[in-house]
């Protein structure tokens, strides 16, 4: 079975206790059914993984203690890609970004154009970044990248 990686948004150290995200610790308790003790790997957008286990399962929280200080992982591209995409209605963006990530994009800028249809206020702006940046820390997490990209404000 493949040692599942978890995206933290927290500063990572050997011997520290991370309460993981409620999604990832209801996947990684009830869908993988994995005990305490399965080892994990944990990462949180600097470039390095950290390995981790499982080191509490409760009803609605789990957590993890680091076993290292983090390897350095270089399984970036060579080229700095900054993609602008017109902001897409819908699930499109969100696969957009996902791609996009996978393929090591590492700068992506939403634009608001003369044809965009999806009208954002700063209310849902906010919202969609939010859920954008899920889309990218979710799509780092499948493809192994240890490295997000950065997600602008839309232009």
């Amino acid at each position: 079975m493949r040692i599942p990686r978890i995206c933290v948004f927290e500063a990572l150290s050997n011997g520290a206790e991370i309460l993981l995200p409620a999604q990832a610790g209801e996947h990684l308790a009830r869908v993988l059914r994995l005990e305490r003790g399965h080892p994990i790997v944990l990462f949180n957008g600097n470039g390095r993984d950290y390995r981790a286990e499982i080191s509490q399962l409760a009803k609605r929280a789990v957590s993890a203690r680091v076993l290292d200080d983090g390897e350095a992982v270089s399984r970036e591209s060579p080229l700095r890609l900054t993609l602008a995409q017109g902001v897409a209605r819908g699930e499109k963006m969100d696969l957009i970004l996902q791609k996009a990530t996978e393929l090591g994009v590492v700068r992506i800028v939403p634009l608001i154009t003369g044809r965009t249809e999806v009208k954002l206020d700063a209310e849902r702006t906010a919202r969609r970044l939010a859920h954008w940046n899920a889309v990218i820390a979710g799509a780092c997490e499948q493809s192994g990248r240890s490295s997000l990209p950065i997600l602008e404000e839309p232009v």
